[in-house]
């Protein structure tokens, strides 16, 4: 009996131990999840000018200590090789003297986390060509003071643009091409039937008080400033561009020209900047209009004239330091864009820039006479083909056609954080009557009521082209003699386009 207890107390001594073996082994196979480090910048990609320069890099991390290093690239310093937590170190880029850009990768890495690799770029050496004299004579220390917007976040607040077509880039004058001087009543209009942006074509060119030193008047200065306060003052985005501006920029896209105009471009943005400088980041700069390019050389020297143009406005401080440039497309074509356009300019405010391109389906939306090659297109898109006046039916440029391309723009640009602005797109109104006008006008309607839902689907931002004359082979919304509406089906399918 004493060798049974003995046993049993044994038995369960042994029970006791193997449960807390158990306990101990379960305890040891459910530990606490550790919390995974992370290491972060605030920025991926850094822009230099081709001087010497020098910009911040923020590295957060929760890792215990990280490194530093550049890819033996010999014009970069940094302030530091290593540090942990949270540091601001500084890149700095020595001045290139070279003709061509470089480029250099600076990796921060850790033991307890990912590696992160960041780009920084530098201009290549422009020799400074001083045919002009500098107008940058008072820059202002960078503020940043209401330009907290990237240029994502400003698109996202567009909905749609009007162009003042034909008025502030007229050669002889504001009123030259028959239309009137802008007012504030014109701006009010706009914007209460649904546009949130205005593009101000304007010239520069014809407007100097002095060609010799390309010095522009101070009153057509302070006119284009009281237009742009007009629309800013109706809480809407303004882009103010050089346009055609008699030729000399956007038909001399050539190596023979290539000095000269850069240093035009410099010249009048470098004054274009400064007086408009004290705007917030309502106000766009754009660096041309439909510039003539047809190849890789030509895309070359207009990639100098953007690069210029950026410098430049950069160049003058204060608020100009934050804006969102606007750089256009070869010949603001979409197909030649997508081809050509495989690099941008560079700039030392990133995610500040945005790409320009415009669209005319020529046959329908502009051609007024049949050629050999192709006759004029009256009726477009599903449904709309007419079956007595067959020749008139498009058979490109339509629905299909359209997403193609805005969806090309969208993986070239847009998704890579580089918003597309479609700065002109119409169709004129033609001269027709009965079932042919009725069926041209639906279809006319139908068309800019896809470009706009095609435009918001795809990440491009709409500006219609509205020239102010009225009358047939015309695409005027608004009459501006009276503030008016004019055109109240195209303005109706427009805004359709934006639900």
């Amino acid at each position: 009996m004493k060798k049974l207890a003995i046993s049993r107390i044994f038995s369960v001594i042994l029970c006791m131990a193997f449960l807390g073996l158990w306990a101990c082994s379960s305890d040891s196979e459910d530990p606490t999840p550790e919390v995974a480090k992370t290491l972060s910048v605030d920025q991926k990609i850094v822009y230099f000018q081709s001087k010497e320069s020098v910009g911040n890099l923020k590295i957060t991390s929760t890792v215990s200590s990280w490194a530093v290093s550049n890819s033996d690239a010999s014009w970069i310093e940094l302030s530091q090789i290593s540090g942990k937590g949270t540091e601001t170190i500084t890149i700095k880029a020595k001045e290139n003297k070279e003709t061509t850009a470089r480029t250099a990768t600076v990796t921060v890495s850790s033991n307890e986390a990912a590696s992160v690799v960041i780009t920084v770029n530098q201009a290549a050496f422009v020799p400074e060509v001083s045919l002009f004299p500098d107008y940058n004579t008072n820059p202002l220390p960078a503020d940043e003071s209401g330009m907290s917007s990237t240029a994502v976040q400003i698109a996202s607040q567009i909905g749609m643009g009007w162009n003042i077509g034909n008025t502030l880039e007229a050669t002889g004058g504001e009123t030259a091409w028959g239309n009137p001087k802008v007012t504030k009543e014109l701006i009010n209009l706009v914007k209460a039937n649904g546009f949130s942006a205005i593009r101000i074509p304007c010239s520069w060119n014809q407007n100097m008080s002095n060609p010799a030193t390309a010095e522009i008047s101070k009153v057509w200065l302070d006119r284009v400033k009281e237009v742009t306060q007009y629309c800013v003052d109706n809480n809407m985005y303004v882009i103010i561009n050089i346009h055609w501006d008699g030729g000399w920029l956007e038909n001399n896209v050539t190596t023979v020209k290539k000095v000269e105009n850069n240093a035009k471009q410099k010249a009048f943005w470098q004054q274009i900047a400064t007086h408009l400088r004290g705007f917030d980041e309502h106000v766009l700069f754009a660096s041309a209009n439909e510039p003539n390019v047809e190849n890789a050389s030509q895309m070359a020297v207009l990639n100098s004239y953007h690069q210029t143009f950026i410098d430049a406005v950069r160049a003058t401080g204060g608020k100009n330091a934050f804006r969102t440039l606007i750089v256009q497309g070869p010949s603001t074509d979409i197909e030649k864009t997508n081809k050509l356009m495989t690099t941008l300019p560079t700039d030392t405010t990133p995610n500040r820039m945005m790409a320009e391109i415009h669209f005319y389906p020529y046959q329908f939306t502009l051609m007024t006479k049949d050629e050999t090659w192709g006759k004029m297109f009256y009726y477009w898109g599903e449904g709309n083909d007419s079956t007595t006046d067959t020749q008139r039916n498009a058979t490109s440029g339509e629905e299909a056609d359209i997403d193609k391309l805005f969806k090309s723009m969208k993986t070239q640009f847009v998704d890579k954080g580089i918003p597309v602005v479609l700065g002109e797109f119409g169709a004129i109104k033609r001269d027709l009557t009965g079932d042919a006008l009725t069926l041209h006008l639906k279809s006319r309607a139908d068309f800019l009521k896809y470009v706009v839902k095609s435009s918001k689907t795809n990440g491009l931002l709409p500006f219609y082209w509205d020239a102010g004359n009225l009358g047939t082979n015309t695409m005027s919304l608004f009459d501006r003699k009276n503030n008016t509406i004019y055109d109240l089906q195209a303005l109706t399918a427009l805004q359709d386009g934006l639900k």
